[in-house]
């Protein structure tokens, strides 16, 4: 049996290997956990940057904690989960803070509520309980399902206002008097007063700009590099995406001195990080910059209508061996109806840019199993992918449709599962001894959507889903048990005018 000094020593491993880890003391703790196990969580720009930022408080120390990766070997060895730089148990911290991206990983939340010996619901943790705070990139299109585990939501850009939430905390002896004081606050959102009704999302000044992480270690999805956005938001359409150029003012861009600024003199891999990396005004001079400085360089989001041989020429150079573009369309009549504004020209492009520059792989990132789709733009997808591998090695990524809230194609249905199976065969058949194919399961889109659709009916399912294991089955049986219709809003209303987050009186309660 696994012991508590075993899963202890397992952590001080891994805190032994990082750079940039933040230690100290504080009356106020908070622990900041992760819903995914740590190779995820440390790959996330936005947890890092919000670990930063709370331990810049003299009064605050914010300590790390991630959901196990065998979740069991806790229970058995009855060990609470623990942050990992002081080995607190995270249930005697004072704010015990989720950074929520994905709709799936609630279960996640849920497992680390019961290691942490939290109640898992908001309406059972009473005075004597540590406050839990939810924030992260869910709260930008449908938070809802997670409602009834949270006391407080944080929504949309965290960095300002989880300031003015902890100093109110600290700061309150009533915790019901404290929830009705914050939920008058823009850009808070607190599930047991506000219900079903979302509130508008938060926006950071951009002196908060840009986020980077502070520690770089080698045991994540992206291996010992320092991550920095030059960019928040983004300019463009496509009606799939929740960060698109209606979502709180656009892309606002970060002066390329400032990015260069956060990066440490002891990296050696640098990834650029936003929705819209490579619209940047300057990113030649960015992504240059940092390649005469003798590191390589990665972008999370290449556009395939702005790489040319300058922009590939200089990735290579960097270290890239792989040209990753989102193609979000199986035919052009697909890319139309997505507002994708790309052509087979400019991904036959990125193909010829490959070769010439003599990297490994051309990765395609595709949406597929639109409203409207039929068999024939799979079709089409297929030719051209194999007009593409004639030119480079190509993998490809399919992914079903999950609509999501605050975009123009919330409501959407989600395709028959069947239908969609039937779509994935066919690629394989045609494309399997040409293409890496990548297939992510239907089955879990579509628990993926229901969620993404869902209110609080979805609580319930996740918490049912949970207690019977966190399988298909268990989540199918949940969801058909307990849903009651989509989530009540379409929209989660317009962004906060920047600058003019909260009344000076409510800043200085």
């Amino acid at each position: 049996m696994t012991t508590s000094f075993e899963l202890k020593r397992r952590v001080e491993e891994l805190l032994n290997e990082e750079v940039g880890t933040i230690y100290g003391d504080a009356p106020h703790r908070v622990a900041l956990v992760y819903p995914s196990p740590y190779r995820v969580g440390m790959s996330s720009l936005g947890y890092q940057s919000i670990y930063r930022v709370l331990n810049e408080r003299e009064d605050v120390v914010c300590e790390r904690s991630f959901l196990p990766d065998d979740p069991e070997e806790y229970r058995v060895s009855q060990t609470p989960l623990f942050t990992y730089e002081s080995e607190t148990p995270v249930g005697d911290c004072d704010v015990v803070a989720f950074s929520f991206s994905y709709e799936v990983e609630i279960v996640g939340l849920l497992t680390c509520l019961e290691l942490a010996g939290l109640p898992l619901r908001q309406k059972d943790r009473g005075a004597n309980w540590p406050l839990v705070v939810v924030g992260g990139p869910i709260t930008f299109s449908n938070p809802l399902p997670v409602g009834p585990f949270a006391d407080v939501m944080v929504m949309g850009e965290g960095e300002e206002l989880v300031h003015l939430v902890l100093d109110w905390w600290k700061d309150t002896e009533d915790r019901e008097a404290f929830l009705r004081d914050i939920a008058m606050v823009p850009g808070i959102y607190v599930p047991s007063i506000h219900g079903e009704t979302l509130r508008a999302v938060a926006q950071a000044r951009d002196e908060y700009l840009p986020a980077y992480s502070p520690i770089v270690t080698p045991n994540t999805e992206l291996s010992s590099m320092h991550l920095v956005e030059n960019a928040r938001g983004c300019h463009r359409g496509c009606t799939f995406c929740v960060m698109r150029r209606t979502t709180n003012g656009g892309m606002r861009a970060v002066a390329t001195e400032r990015v260069l600024q956060t990066i440490p003199d002891h990296v050696e891999r640098v990834g650029l990080v936003g929705a819209a990396t490579s619209d940047h005004p300057e990113i030649l001079d960015i992504m240059g910059a940092i390649v005469d400085g003798g590191r390589q360089v990665s972008l999370s989001s290449l556009r395939a209508d702005r790489l040319d041989d300058d922009f590939v020429g200089i990735l290579a150079s960097g270290g890239a061996r792989t040209l990753t573009v989102a193609s979000d369309g199986t035919s052009q009549r697909m890319r139309d109806f997505a507002r994708k504004g790309i052509k087979e020209k400019h991904l036959r492009r990125c193909a010829e840019l490959v070769r010439d520059h003599k990297m490994r792989l051309l990765k395609l990132y595709m949406v597929f199993a639109y409203p409207g789709e039929t068999m024939e733009d799979i079709e089409e997808m297929i030719e051209f992918l194999r007009e593409l591998s004639k030119i480079c090695k190509v993998a490809l990524g399919l992914s079903p449709l999950v609509a999501k809230k605050n975009t123009p194609l919330d409501g959407s249905p989600f395709e028959d599962q069947k239908v969609i199976q039937e779509r994935v065969k066919k690629v394989h058949r045609e494309l399997g001894g040409l293409v890496d194919i990548r297939a992510t399961s239907a089955r879990w889109a579509w628990i993926e959507y229901e969620l993404a659709q869902g209110g609080f009916d979805m609580a319930d399912a996740a918490e049912e889903a949970y207690e019977k294991g966190g399988g298909y089955g268990a989540w199918k049986r949940a969801i058909k048990r307990h849903r009651s219709g989509p989530a009540p809003l379409a929209k989660v209303g317009h962004k906060l005018r920047q600058g003019a987050m909260l009344p000076e009186e409510m800043r200085t309660r």
